[in-house]
């Protein structure tokens, strides 16, 4: 170990440590722009100065690049070095005065505006992008170029490079956003699509499935991530202290000696982009459901805020279609169960979100069976400006002034075809038991027409299936609410213990 003295603080760290990484454990916060803990220090950008006194000398140095010596004091902010900085954030201001990491970084040192001319480039010439792409990638795609005033960052001979692999490392690392791919390469990046999202933003090949899954660690994705796709990299190893990453761990199959089995497999979405007259994936303004969930959720891709794919406008006139796929002998002839239910909730929040919005529910039959669910419907008509009409809307047109949907539907309580135009349409897609036929095989249990788990008798044993030992709870049982999901969860679990307790 090695003790040293920064701002009258003794610190130990251990022999090789940076004198910037002794200053992090000791919780004192040093400005650096081109430093980045899975690179190699580069000691660019001239933030991170620090006087240090060692051997009866003091010096002014990067702190990224000076080891930590034994007895050595440190300076962080001393008038002289505080001047120094505000002179190099004045010169990175000049060079790129529209960064905002550069503006946040001025503002924190006490310098509102440059004295020198402005250059407005975006590049900084920190230098992250070249390392991490030699570094971590192994590649070299990009480097420096031409000398002094002309330096800047491009593929060698300032050309497409033929070797680069759109893995995305650069735009990461880079703090001014100054990254332009296609300057770069002619391949085309492929985002990774956040499924907790439901495609509606990308996720990186590290994440956590969603909020509040158990367990709530991280995982890396071996199908996107650039170490098993052939490249170095190994960065994420760098910034995990507990060093739990192992990028040799791999799937394991575990065979389990059980009394019995409990399905809650749960459900999947439908796909309605079949349904060619509903325009989902064709017209901009027409949604899922479930992307309506994400878009009004505050862990969504909008951060709450309900905006229109077209023009990221925030609708006033919504317009939800029932029974998409569902009840449709072309597709799913059941109900769903929860639709109706979900888009009066729905429109309700749309209202809340923003008050005066419009909100129109078309539907075939409205099933709210459930305890006090006609009295939900009645305050969403009376509080909430939501209007109920019955009628199987039969296509969508688009309007090209305006991108808004038209609904062309048959109100069947007076029978007549109506056009209806909203900003933003919403369709209830249907849901479909997540089960398939390999597993029922696998289990040696049925499954009825509809892809649900088979109950030999529904009124007598309605959570076994045609296996003993084997239950079913929730949606791949039957359609149902959560409610009526965790109800028949307990029951699930009293007829395990019976069965269980039967064979003792």
């Amino acid at each position: 170990m090695v003790t040293l003295v920064i701002d009258g603080q003794e610190v130990q760290v251990e022999e090789g440590t940076t004198v910037l990484e002794a200053t992090k454990k000791a919780d004192i916060e040093i400005p650096t722009l081109c430093y980045h803990k899975a690179l190699t220090p580069y000691g660019a950008c001239r933030l991170c100065v620090v006087e240090i006194t060692s051997g009866g000398r003091t010096v002014t140095q990067a702190s990224c690049l000076r080891k930590a010596e034994e007895g050595m004091e440190v300076r962080t902010n001393s008038e002289r070095i505080i001047r120094g900085r505000k002179l190099m954030i004045e010169l990175l201001l000049a060079r790129c005065p529209k960064s905002k990491e550069i503006q946040e970084l001025a503002e924190e040192l006490g310098v509102k505006e440059t004295r020198l001319k402005k250059k407005n480039e975006d590049c900084m010439l920190c230098g992250l992008c070249v390392r991490v792409c030699h570094e971590r990638m192994g590649v070299g795609a990009i480097s420096f170029v031409n000398r002094g005033s002309r330096r800047e960052v491009k593929p060698p001979f300032e050309t497409y490079s033929e070797v680069c692999r759109t893995c995305g490392a650069c735009i990461t690392v880079c703090p001014n956003d100054a990254i332009k791919i296609e300057e770069v390469t002619r391949n085309k990046p492929i985002p990774i699509p956040s499924e907790f999202n439901v495609g509606l933003e990308p996720r990186h090949p590290i994440y956590i499935a969603f909020p509040q899954a158990i367990p709530n660690v991280p995982v890396i994705d071996a199908d996107s991530c650039a170490h098993f796709i052939g490249e170095e990299c190994k960065a994420c190893e760098e910034f995990c202290e507990p060093k739990a990453i192992n990028y040799d761990m791999k799937e394991e199959r575990l065979d389990l000696n059980v009394g019995a089995i409990i399905l809650a497999t749960g459900l999947d979405l439908y796909d309605v982009s079949g349904i060619t007259e509903y325009g989902y994936g064709r017209i901009k303004n027409v949604i899922t459901a479930m992307e309506y969930e994400r878009l009004t959720a505050a862990s969504g891709p909008t951060m709450g805020e309900l905006k229109r794919p077209s023009d990221d406008r925030i609708p006033e006139n919504i317009a939800f279609i029932q029974c998409v796929g569902s009840r449709d002998l072309r597709n799913k002839a059941y109900c769903s169960s929860v639709c109706c239910m979900h888009a009066t909730k729905e429109a309700m929040l749309a209202f809340e979100h923003h008050p005066g919005t419009k909100s129109t529910i078309f539907y075939m039959d409205m099933r709210a069976v459930g305890k006090r669910f006609q009295e939900y419907i009645a305050r969403a008509k009376k509080e909430y400006n939501v209007t109920y009409i019955r009628g199987r809307p039969g296509r969508i047109e688009v309007n090209s002034e305006n991108d808004n949907p038209i609904i062309w539907y048959e109100e069947t309580t007076a029978g007549e075809i109506k056009r209806f135009e909203a900003e933003l349409v919403v369709l209830a897609q249907a849901m479909t038991p997540r089960i398939t036929e390999e597993l029922a095989e696998i289990l040696g249990i049925e499954l009825d027409e509809n892809g649900f788990v088979k109950t030999p008798d529904k009124l007598l044993q309605p959570l076994d299936t045609t296996k003993s030992g084997i239950f079913a709870c929730g949606y791949v049982h039957s359609p149902r609410d959560i409610p009526d999901s965790v109800t028949q969860a307990s029951g699930a679990a009293g007829r395990t213990a019976e069965a269980i307790a039967g064979d003792k």
